[in-house]
């Protein structure tokens, strides 16, 4: 079992609580990210994970066992930074080799573990070079292929595609589902890029402030956000946020018509003020009465007339209460949300 239970952590730097009773339930075999803003505490609790930070209260669990109080040698953990910690010193070969060594595990074994990971992160033409020769990913996939050697029950990923530039990332986030798939072990995954989230993981959980805002699958977080902070954290752009006297309401852009009269919704008029073509999308920013909208649809790389008929489809409309938290959209909450909307034209 490779499970990690995280139970009631609390974790305070000085007179700051960073990570406020944090438990949460990572399944045996799963692709779990954690996501959220910068400073949320998401890293902090990696670092408890592995045994690299102790925290001030609560218990953490791999499988059926407590390692709260193991060193991060013993938890058969292996960890992956964001900036690679490789010995400059060493070829490839040999970093990937080097913790095998010190468990003094026998060379034809060593051997063979080595060949076997450099191929699984496609490093095999590149065994005899040092750090310094090689590029950003190709020094990240052999972090992976040290982790990977290790033969750990979890994989620990600490927003290990930073450093890299944005074509580098696609093909990493390729590259690191790929292995994932090959191994079929649970990966924890650290990033506050929410495209690294919805497209690599299978479970998601959202942190702010040093607490678990929602956990749940990609199209559960999506589709169904339990929060207003989720629904303005996911998409991009994320959902469009309106305050009102009963709370709040999140309306996604891509959800967002223009000149389309007919559909059933809350109607508006509203100017376009600038454009974002995207090549395959374009982002409209529209400002309608008081409220200033994104929308998000198909490119036509058309110019499009700036005075819009802009349409909120009552099925695509999240309702809040005044504390942030999801609520029923009801006939009379809807009714009184579109008194609003028809107030501030």
């Amino acid at each position: 079992m490779s499970s990690v239970a995280v139970k009631n952590i609390v974790k305070n730097f000085k007179d700051i609580q960073v990570l406020k009773e944090i438990s949460i339930q990572i399944p045996d075999g799963s692709f779990t990210v954690l996501l959220g803003p910068s400073g949320c505490g998401k890293s902090t609790l990696l670092r408890i994970i592995s045994g690299l930070e102790k925290a001030d209260a609560g218990d953490i669990c791999i499988g059926e066992r407590s390692v709260t109080k193991e060193e991060p040698k013993d938890r058969e953990l292996a960890m992956v930074f964001q900036n690679y910690a490789l010995y400059p010193h060493m070829t490839v070969r040999e970093n990937v080799e080097y913790g095998l060594k010190v468990k003094k595990v026998p060379k034809a074994e060593r051997r063979e573990k080595v060949q076997k990971a450099l191929e699984m992160v496609e490093l095999t033409d590149q065994a005899n070079k040092r750090p310094a020769q090689m590029s950003g990913g190709q020094r990240q996939r052999v972090a992976l292929a040290r982790a990977v050697v290790k033969n750990p029950k979890v994989f620990l990923m600490d927003e290990p595609l930073s450093n890299l530039d944005a074509k580098l990332r696609n093909q990493m986030r390729e590259k690191i589902t790929m292995l994932y798939e090959q191994l079929k072990t649970t990966f924890l995954y650290v990033t506050h890029d929410q495209v690294e989230a919805m497209s690599m993981g299978s479970n998601i959980v959202i942190m702010n402030q040093g607490i678990v805002m929602q956990q749940g699958t990609p199209k559960e977080i999506y589709t169904n956000p339990r929060n207003v902070f989720v629904a303005g954290f996911i998409g991009s752009p994320p959902a469009n946020i309106i305050n009102w006297e009963m709370g709040s309401v999140a309306v996604r852009p891509e959800h967002i018509a223009l000149n389309q009269p007919q559909m059933e919704g809350i109607h508006l008029k509203g100017e376009i003020k600038t454009v974002e073509q995207l090549g395959s999308d374009s982002i409209y920013s529209v400002k309608t009465g008081t409220l200033n909208i994104k929308a998000k649809s198909v490119c036509l790389w058309e110019d499009q007339d700036k005075h819009v008929d802009v349409c909120f489809p009552y099925e695509h409309i999240f309702y809040f209460d005044e504390a942030g938290e999801r609520i029923n959209g009801d006939k009379i909450c809807r009714t009184e949300f579109e008194n609003f909307i028809n107030g501030i034209r």
